[in-house]
């Protein structure tokens, strides 16, 4: 039965002791330890790459506060499925046999829609139940703002070289299968490489290489080994996940560093590790909008376009379009000024309040709105030279208040230059 049972399942630690990686979080002075040893848990979510130990650690946490544990997948469950859940935790929460608070875990939180992550609210925020979200996307985009204030973000990363040489050993020596073989490491190069951070992927390499040996002779494992058994089996680890995180990072980085040659290097390699090329098209579109804006707004049309001629080409010539706007992008003079001004602009929201539209910039559909001075002493702006004329359009306390600061590119010198002289001559 055990032969059945992947290696990554067979290994996977129950105690806070025998998991690894995570130092940072799980470590003498890691905030989930102290949330254990305290035996109180609160609401939060993990961050992370694929098989970094996230549902690993969801799991020890439960056992060592003696929590009921119940786990939905995004994929499959809905809002009908969570209101079950929630029942039952209710229920857990009422009954005399309870020691903690129920756990939830929620698997690929991001891919909840918002009607179901709505739908989690009420019982976090009642203590029903102690909500544990795993994903590998930034919850800042996919996680709603309501659920997020409820619970805390904890970053995982990809395990290291010492955390894999650690879970290498473990697996030859603990696992029931591999402790019966004569196991002989001649190079580890490879297995790391391909591992990624990644100890699932680790451990699924190792076992593909357990299997293509008969039990008789010594498991080798070299470099060259490695590379045949993974080119055999294309599907044994996740591109994806091996490149989702560092290298899209990486891409970003070169192309707002107009470092081309890097851009189109770190494009080869999503597109040889099978990345969907859709998701580098839309991170282009961002690019071109946040890193280029205003210097070349061209960029962001062609872009768009890329992303357009993508779904209209396919593959694999859709790399060929994802180059050529990578390359645009990365060779483009640079400005970040509208990525700032709606940040600015969002911070002076966050701290002033809903301020009053003034009256003169307000419609006046009825006689009343009209009596109270709505739209009065409002200047049409096409009504004057240059078709402009000064007047105040910010609410009142924040007149003056700059907050698109011009980068000092040709394209929005010329813009304010121009801006600030038709000031001058309506003034």
């Amino acid at each position: 039965m055990t032969n059945n049972i992947p290696l990554a399942e067979r290994l996977r630690p129950s105690t806070l002791n025998d998991y690894i990686g995570q130092s940072h979080l799980v470590g003498d002075n890691g905030i989930i330890r102290k949330m254990i040893e305290g035996g109180r848990v609160n609401s939060f979510i993990l961050w992370g790459p694929p098989g970094v130990g996230k549902t690993t650690l969801a799991m020890i946490i439960a056992k060592a506060v003696e929590a009921p544990f119940y786990t939905l997948s995004a994929v499959s469950a809905g809002v009908k499925e969570v209101r079950e859940v929630i029942e039952k935790c209710k229920n857990d929460v009422n009954g005399i046999f309870t020691k903690s608070r129920p756990i939830l875990f929620i698997d690929e939180i991001h891919r909840f829609s918002k009607s179901q992550q709505d739908s989690l609210l009420g019982a976090v925020e009642q203590g029903i139940v102690t909500l544990i979200g795993a994903t590998t996307e930034n919850p800042s985009f996919e996680v709603i703002r309501p659920l997020l204030s409820r619970c805390q973000v904890y970053t995982l990363k990809p395990l290291d070289m010492d955390d894999l040489e650690v879970l290498l050993n473990r697996a030859i020596k603990e696992d029931p299968i591999l402790k019966k073989r004569k196991v002989k490491i001649e190079e580890k190069k490879a297995l790391y490489r391909f591992s990624g951070g990644d100890a699932r992927k680790l451990l699924n390499i190792l076992d593909l290489l357990e299997q293509s040996s008969s039990s008789d002779e010594t498991l080798l494992i070299t470099d060259q080994k490695v590379t045949e058994i993974l080119q055999e089996n294309p599907a044994a680890y996740d591109k994806n996940g091996e490149l989702h995180y560092d290298i899209i990072s990486a891409f970003i980085k070169s192309v707002r560093g107009s470092d081309p040659d890097a851009a189109v290097y770190w494009l080869a390699r999503m597109v040889a590790g099978g990345e969907d090329p859709e998701f580098i098209a839309r991170r282009l579109v961002i690019l071109a909008a946040e890193d280029i804006g205003l210097a070349n707004p061209n960029a962001l049309l062609l872009a768009n376009a890329t992303f357009d001629a993508l779904k209209k080409i396919g593959w694999p010539e859709g790399r060929i379009i994802l180059s050529e706007c990578t390359l645009y992008l990365a060779t483009s003079p640079k400005s970040n000024s509208s990525y700032l001004a709606i940040d600015r602009a969002l911070e002076e929201v966050r701290n002033s309040g809903n301020l009053p539209v003034p009256l003169h910039l307000r419609n006046a559909p009825t006689k009343l709105m009209e009596d109270l001075g709505y739209h009065q002493g409002y200047k049409y702006a096409h009504d004057f030279e240059n078709h402009y004329v000064y007047q105040q359009y910010l609410p009142d306390g924040l007149q003056g208040v700059r907050f698109w600061q011009p980068a000092i590119n040709p394209h929005e010198k010329k813009m304010t230059e121009y801006l600030n002289s038709i000031k001058k001559q309506n003034s």
